[in-house]
């Protein structure tokens, strides 16, 4: 494995090239938050860690290309809307790669949420190929709101050497969310 310092993140982008029309919008808010000099939001993004995809690109170019970024990653963020079950291409792909070959932690971003206490509940918005991990053990996550704060804790936190407590149904306390000012 290479140096893992990045972080990768994956969303369904539904066949979208418009910012709006689709999850990659919560990417680019990532963007932005690690852009804005106000904020204390920082991490290394692994996308930008290799050479960009073009829309030409071959099916195996693409998925040997996010391999190598997962490769390079210390942990990933998945971001759970309400199509990302729906995606049949690479959003299984990079699930599949991040637990079962690099075997690092993923954080189960949810927008529209202000905490998650109770992750089974929301399984019904999960990819099949990360709630056959969480059921069968092998993933490594933590559940939370896609906001600003628990998004940091859980990049700084969380990585192929320390893993979230509670398998595949991490949380963070009701406290943690009190301190955020989200509960």
């Amino acid at each position: 494995m290479a140096y893992r310092s990045g972080t990768y993140v994956a969303f369904h982008a539904n066949g979208q090239t418009e910012p709006t029309e689709s999850d990659i919008k919560y990417y680019n808010l990532l963007k932005a938050w690690r852009a804005n000099p106000d904020y204390q939001f920082r991490f290394v993004d692994s996308h930008e860690k290799t050479g960009a995809i073009r829309d030409s690109s071959s099916r195996a170019t693409v998925a040997q290309s996010l391999r190598t970024r997962l490769n390079n990653s210390k942990n990933m963020i998945l971001i759970i809307g309400q199509t990302t079950r729906e995606d049949k291409d690479w959003v299984p792909l990079e699930i599949e790669h991040a637990i079962d070959v690099c075997e690092i932690p993923i954080i189960a971003a949810y927008p529209g949420y202000s905490a998650i206490s109770d992750p089974g509940a929301l399984s019904q918005l999960w990819p099949g190929a990360f709630a056959a991990r969480i059921a069968a053990g092998r993933a490594h996550v933590i559940h939370i709101p896609f906001a600003k704060q628990p998004i940091n804790s859980a990049i700084v936190q969380f990585s192929h050497e320390a893993y979230p407590l509670g398998g595949g149904l991490g949380i963070y306390s009701y406290q943690t969310y009190l301190d955020w000012g989200l509960a």
